[in-house]
Parts: C-alpha cells; structure tokens; sequence
C-alpha cells in the first residue's frame, strides 16, 4: 500500500511516499521513512493524532508535527497586551 510521509519543519514541509505491506502501522513507516524524528514527536493522520501502533490503510497521509514554539493562550495574551 502507499502511504505518504509529511514532516511539518518551521522552513516548510518535506514529503516523501513509502511502499508498505498490508497491515503497516504508522511505527512501521516513520521507520522506513529516511525522517530524522523523535519516538516523542506528536504524530497524525490527515490532522488527526494517532499513536505509533495505529494501522494504516492504503491512500493515508501520516504528519510528523513539530512542538509548537509557543503555548497559544500565551499568544493570544501576548497580542492583546499588543493593541491595550
């Protein structure tokens, strides 16, 4: 089955497509991937989190997120202090 690997990086998104065997997981394919990512990283599935052992089916798109570099209530209290 074909899966598509997308790793969100803060200059863009690289993406690369693996060939699987039926019944693949996402641990499976971050592992054939090439993608240097930590086993701590949030991944998903179309938007969607998922853990490691989650199946994957033929057509799927796994994420790899990266940490987000603020909290967004903390930005959000950050613009607001901005327009006072």
């Amino acid at each position: 089955m074909k899966i598509e690997i997308v790793y969100a990086r803060p200059d863009g998104a690289e993406v690369r497509a693996v060939d699987l065997p039926a019944g693949a997981t996402v641990r499976d394919a971050l592992a054939v991937c090439g993608f240097q990512w930590e086993p701590t990283q949030p991944v998903g599935v179309f938007g969607k989190r998922v853990p490691l052992d989650h199946r994957l089916a033929h057509g799927d798109r796994v994420e790899i997120y990266r940490p987000l570099a603020i909290d967004p209530k903390e930005a959000r209290r950050r613009r607001a202090a901005r327009k006072k």
